[in-house]
């Protein structure tokens, strides 16, 4: 059902816990899986997306993301049907934004032609490097004419919304070879660029190898980061979050809910949610999800739940706001809090002193070189998570 307007929206998440194997950073739940239990997973989220409802009348959905694992592994038809469900089961916004990831080597032409057809208008593939070896690196399954495939046939197919994802960071790169990346990258001028500094998660086969990576030192990815951001911002990209760039009006939707704190509900397993208040997440358990779907038991799909305290919700906005390049309304936050920014975090002369942070028009917002240190002053800040 379409709607015009409604005063309180929602995002939806759906997460495809698939991947044909997996990248040797990667820390998202996902698993290689037959096709049949594709087939009973997909099954099982069109029943949950029934099940959940209920709870979302009087919201308008206005942004949709499909996540994984890889999405595009799921043939067309799949999605088509997880796009029917939530169009029957929701109220969706005329202006509503479907996203979904898409990774090279999973995603043909005639699949890209059926998922435009079947609603989703904005697409984000994951290219991280132009440079094969360096993707060979990440245990990436494609190479780049797989990805330089997978652009121009997506724009063959109607997508005037791509996102384009980068890596900086990563092994064996160098400022030259990612400013190779940068340029041809460019070159495709996609409407949206993600780029990522490499982390080296606990539990990935790169945690298991991490003494022996040969990955840039901290100094050299601060410089990736600004090489990054200057080279996209001189092509005519807002750097509107610390590691997203848009050309005007094309930022995310679905990811600001996540930064300025807005409600969205996700579906599948270690898929999080922020709704009525209440931050909650589903067990990382594939099998698990399916059978209590099955059941009916959304209860067993809610684990974790917790309210924020008025600590925590302060801590968060500014964790969270602070990740924008717009910063903080200082009016805002005191009308929030019922105190003045210095007054809960200490003066800020040094920060704006240091070419950290800059105050103007009533707004407190980190430089690009704040951005890439931003961490560490935040930590000096926040007792978030303590």
């Amino acid at each position: 059902m379409m709607i015009n307007n409604c005063d309180k929206t929602l995002g939806l998440y759906l997460h495809v816990p698939f991947c044909a194997a997996k990248c040797r950073y990667c820390d998202f739940y996902s698993a290689k899986a037959p096709r049949a239990r594709q087939e009973e997973y997909v099954a099982a989220l069109v029943r949950n997306l029934e099940g959940r409802s209920a709870s979302a009348k009087g919201y308008t959905v206005d942004t949709v993301y499909i996540g994984g694992g890889t999405p595009s592994l799921l043939p067309a038809s799949d999605i088509a049907l997880l796009l029917g469900a939530v169009r029957r089961y929701y109220t969706l916004g005329e202006q509503v934004e479907i996203t979904m990831e898409c990774n090279p080597h999973s995603a043909g032409k005639g699949d890209l032609a059926a998922l435009r057809a079947a609603g989703v208008n904005r697409l984000s593939i994951g290219l991280q490097s132009a440079i094969d070896a360096e993707l060979s690196a990440l245990g990436r399954p494609h190479d780049f004419k797989a990805f330089e495939s997978t652009f121009r046939a997506a724009r063959a197919a109607g997508f005037s919304n791509i996102n384009v994802d980068v890596m900086f960071g990563i092994p064996h790169q160098t400022m030259d070879s990612l400013t190779h990346t940068l340029k041809t990258v460019l070159d495709f001028a996609p409407e949206h660029v993600s780029a990522y500094g490499l982390r080296v998660e606990e539990g990935t086969l790169f945690w298991q190898e991490r003494n022996a990576l040969p990955i840039a030192d901290e100094d050299t990815v601060a410089d990736m980061q600004l090489l990054v951001s200057r080279t996209l911002r001189r092509a005519g990209y807002l750097h509107y979050e610390v590691s997203n760039y848009a050309r005007a009006g094309y930022h995310s939707r679905h990811n600001m809910r996540y930064w300025l704190g807005t409600p969205y509900l996700g579906f599948g397993p270690a898929a999080h949610s922020y709704f009525e208040g209440v931050r909650f997440e589903a067990p990382r358990d594939t099998a698990g999800y399916i059978e209590a779907v099955g059941w009916g038991d959304l209860a067993a799909l809610k684990i974790n739940a917790h309210s924020p305290t008025p600590h925590e919700v302060r801590e968060e906005y500014v964790m969270l706001r602070m990740r924008l390049f717009e910063g903080i309304d200082e009016r805002d936050f005191e009308a929030r809090f019922g105190i003045c920014f210095e007054q809960a975090y200490g003066d800020l002369t040094r920060y704006i002193e240091g070419g950290f942070l800059t105050r103007e028009g009533g707004r407190i917002a980190f430089t690009e070189r704040g951005m890439c240190v931003s961490n560490a002053i935040l930590s000096e800040w926040l007792d978030f998570g303590q």
